[in-house]
């Protein structure tokens, strides 16, 4: 039997080895690096379990493919930490089928969704810091609270205060410390300076 030859001589094809010397490898055509796929597919895996997490109402106004949304309610009902992780990660998997453009309405979501807790978290932060000067600094703070706040009820927020100082150098359950607060936020909530 006669062997074919797959390739020949560097004498036999002089021209092939031209051409492997003078063509210069063009970076465009090697796509991706691997460290940037990875991180292609992490941010991916973020944005399923940031759908996932979304309440039903909120993601039901986002713009889905039907398969990834039928993979989210299959998500859902998974309740072993394995099990559901495995899942993710299909879901995931589903998703980067799909182009980038298609979750362009879900990034947008999620995008404003980060905002709107970033503004909500700092509007506890100014109340707690509000609350613990109205118990640390007494009268002074209460002061500046009610002229700046003319419409409240004195007399509970005084009380209140008074309760949450016992409650704390008490050691007992913080009942009046936690009803202050639901008051700054109502008051807080109710003023549109703020």
């Amino acid at each position: 039997m006669r062997r074919l030859r797959r390739y020949g001589t560097m004498a036999e094809e002089p021209h092939r080895m031209d051409a492997l010397e003078n063509e210069e490898p063009d970076i465009d055509d090697l796509g991706p690096s691997r460290s940037q796929q990875r991180r292609d597919a992490l941010a991916v895996l973020a944005l399923a379990e940031q759908l996932v997490a979304l309440p039903p109402n909120r993601l039901d106004q986002i713009e889905l493919p039907e398969d990834v949304r039928n993979e989210i309610a299959q998500v859902r009902r998974i309740k072993s930490h394995g099990a559901r992780k495995r899942q993710l990660a299909f879901l995931a998997k589903l998703m980067r089928r799909h182009d980038d453009d298609v979750f362009a309405s879900a990034h947008a979501a999620m995008g404003e969704n980060q905002e709107l807790r970033r503004q909500e978290n700092a509007a506890l932060q100014r109340l707690e810091t509000l609350r613990e000067r109205l118990l640390d600094d007494g009268d002074a703070a209460l002061g500046e609270f009610i002229a700046r706040y003319p419409d409240v009820d004195r007399q509970q927020l005084r009380t209140l205060v008074r309760q949450a100082r016992m409650e704390r150098l008490g050691n007992k359950p913080l009942r009046a410390y936690r009803e202050l607060f639901r008051l700054l936020r109502t008051i807080a909530d109710a003023d549109p300076d703020d």
